[in-house]
């Protein structure tokens, strides 16, 4: 959602302003020097906090999945789309190479919660085939 503020209504912009300073101090700096060069008003957006998935997550899945990988003779790519599919599902594509098996979801589409779902399977997947993973190590945010 966004909320435009033309210059024109001078007195909800500096109401707006002074409640985000009075509310956040330690942008107050970073929120003036914005409504200075507000020429034309503001357009603020309003959007649900998402948590991405975090980089000791992404580091970790990328070394398993890349020594899992060469365990069973495939490469990082085809061990992602592997993992991914085996995490979210796949649909079977008729192309003119022939059929392909694509993941439903694609992990760029995904947060830290799914992310986690991601490597677990790729901790299952490695077991089931006698390779060990050792256990991700989560934060507090990941447990929630």
């Amino acid at each position: 959602m966004e909320i435009n503020i033309p210059k024109q209504n001078l007195k909800k912009l500096c109401d707006v302003m002074s409640f985000l300073s009075s509310e956040f101090p330690s942008c107050s700096d970073s929120i003036f020097k914005t409504a200075e060069t507000a020429y034309n008003g503001l357009c603020i957006e309003v959007k649900p906090l998402e948590f991405k998935r975090t980089r000791q997550q992404e580091g970790y899945y990328r070394k398993w999945c890349r020594e899992f990988g060469a365990y069973c003779g495939l490469t990082p790519d085809e061990m992602h789309e592997e993992l991914l599919c085996a995490a979210y599902g796949s649909v079977e594509i008729e192309t003119k190479f022939g059929i392909k098996r694509r993941p439903v979801k694609r992990s760029g589409d995904t947060r830290r919660q799914s992310y986690s779902t991601l490597i677990d399977t790729l901790i299952r997947v490695a077991a089931e085939m006698d390779f060990v993973v050792p256990p991700a190590e989560r934060s507090d945010d990941e447990r929630h």
